[in-house]
């Protein structure tokens, strides 16, 4: 059979679905999925600092809420640029990157013994962690056979949710430990939560080194006229997943990309061979980094990447301001419900009662104040309320579709978030926030999804941190918003909230239905 097959050339949805869905698919979900689950603990790893920094950095509500937005920040700086270079040097090695300096920065800020280097830090960590978010749904969906491919990539939701489930349980053993190291002078000081933030790094050098044992994407190689070498990877997939030979592979030849590519056709050399610290060669990427971002807005694709930034700022504003404020206000709950036990109050007036004297007070009333335990409680059953989410979207999405669930999942996101703000006590403000942090977090992994089938290969990277930047954009904004009105008067962005989320429901009603078609 290998033979007949050999004399053809195959195209590589054709020859993805001949080397056959496996183990090697199953290890490359395994190392994306955790690679994601990563992501969301180090986006999230600032909302168990808030509160436990607050007695070393002396911080007031204005100052979390800039740390909490040094991150996004970082976010909106490095989606494009890691866009470009994955669209460029590949996905595999941009990806390797990103991981390590992710780690290697979140160590060195564990020492930061001053608030604006430790910010700095936290912003190069954003600029960092959003370079693996954006690159591991594409990396992972140009592997995966067209009859698979959305259900995979569906699956990472899951992993998303163990990040969010992780990440209370680190906070939970590490935090409340008795450890303090600090100099005679308060010069040095080296507490439990910077513990917590060094263990929280690790994985990222970790998942950086493991995927040095992983091919680069053969979709992305033949688009950068590299077929043999995609032919090479694609040997390899058959071994792992059929355990024969890689010589009884059946495809013996790949098409050559029918995209045209101006640096291939010029000089007659793979766009990855190019060297970015060469200004010669910067001055011939350049023009191709500028014609690919034009390309995003040309007839073709302009709806669907306005769609795609538009839904992205609505869902990332919402979700990654609250998600990183909920143990704050999860705690300032706790404070207000044991000065005035069986007392009816709202998430808005137990904010501006906590800070009911003077200016400051914060700090003083917090510092040298452990989390209360119920508060890494509540954050934990945030993260498990998400686990029925996780398994109903891909266990249904061919059925149902993705965009039924972007819809249904930002929709009733919208009403409970309105609903936030008549919430009576600590209770009720934990059931809203489950049930917000679960749908907004299935619709945030649902845009990845949607995302691998609307761009081809060369724009799919870029197309991804294209809409990143904006979702960044929104979830800064968010959280400086946040920041600064969460003692004065929350109810403005919470509602400012709904709106964008039932605003993302109507676009998402323009999108293409999507998992039934090759990639591009």
């Amino acid at each position: 059979m290998s033979d007949i097959y050999s004399s053809f050339e195959f195209d590589y949805e054709q020859a993805l679905t001949l080397t056959g869905f496996g183990w090697f698919h199953y290890r490359l979900l395994a190392l994306c999925g955790l690679i994601y689950a990563n992501t969301a603990i180090g986006i999230t790893v600032m909302s168990f600092v808030l509160p436990s920094a607050t007695c070393d950095f002396r911080m007031t509500s204005e100052d979390k809420g800039w740390l909490t937005a040094a991150p996004m920040l970082g976010m909106v700086v490095g989606s494009y640029f890691w866009g470009c270079l994955a669209d460029t040097k590949g996905r595999r090695i941009v990806l390797i990157a990103a991981l390590l300096l992710d780690g290697t920065i979140g160590l060195l800020s564990t020492a930061a013994q001053i608030f604006p280097i430790f910010m700095f830090l936290r912003f190069i960590n954003g600029f960092a962690i959003t370079g693996a978010m954006g690159i591991c749904f594409p990396y992972l969906g140009e592997f995966q056979p067209t009859a698979y491919r959305e259900k995979i990539l569906c699956w990472m939701e899951l992993f998303w949710t163990l990040g969010i489930v992780a990440l209370p349980c680190i906070a939970w053993l590490i935090i409340p430990l008795p450890f303090h190291f600090g100099t005679a002078d308060g010069g040095v000081m080296f507490g439990s939560w910077n513990l917590f933030v060094a263990l929280c790094s690790i994985p990222s050098l970790l998942l950086g080194l493991w995927l040095l044992y992983f091919p680069e994407s053969p979709k992305f190689l033949i688009e950068c006229g590299e077929p043999a070498l995609a032919l090479e990877i694609l040997k390899d997939i058959y071994q792992t997943n059929t355990g024969r030979d890689r010589n009884e592979c059946p495809v013996g030849r790949l098409k050559e990309s029918d995209r045209s590519n101006t640096i291939m056709e010029t000089h007659n050399r793979s766009i990855r061979t190019f060297n970015i610290h060469d200004p010669k060669h910067m001055k011939i990427l350049l023009p191709e980094i500028w014609e690919q971002t034009k390309a995003l807005c040309s007839a073709e694709f302009r709806r669907n990447t306005a769609l795609a930034c538009l839904i992205q700022f609505g869902i990332t504003t919402s979700y990654y301001t609250l998600m990183i404020w909920f143990p704050e206000l999860f705690g300032r709950f706790e404070v207000y419900e044991k000065r005035y036990p069986n007392a009816t109050v709202s998430v808005c007036d137990v904010s501006s009662i906590v800070l009911e004297n003077v200016n400051d007070t914060l700090v003083d009333d917090f510092c040298g104040t452990p989390i209360d335990t119920k508060v890494y409680w509540h954050t934990l059953l945030l993260g498990m309320a998400c686990i029925p989410t996780s398994l109903w979207l891909p266990l249904c999405v061919h059925r149902l579709g993705a965009k039924f669930f972007l819809i249904f999942s930002l929709t009733v996101a919208g009403l409970v978030t309105v609903g936030l703000t008549y919430v009576g006590n600590s209770t009720q403000n934990l059931i809203f926030s489950c049930i917000f942090e679960a749908l907004t977090s299935m619709g945030i992994s649902t845009v990845y999804c949607v995302m691998v089938d609307l761009f081809p290969t060369n724009l799919r990277v870029m197309a991804a941190a294209f809409s990143l930047t904006f979702g960044r954009c929104g979830a800064l904004l968010g959280n400086l918003l946040f920041g600064f009105l969460v003692d004065l008067n929350c109810f403005v962005p919470i509602v400012l909230f709904s709106i964008m989320l039932f605003g993302s429901a109507i676009l998402c009603f323009f999108l293409p239905n999507t998992g039934t078609t090759a990639l591009q």
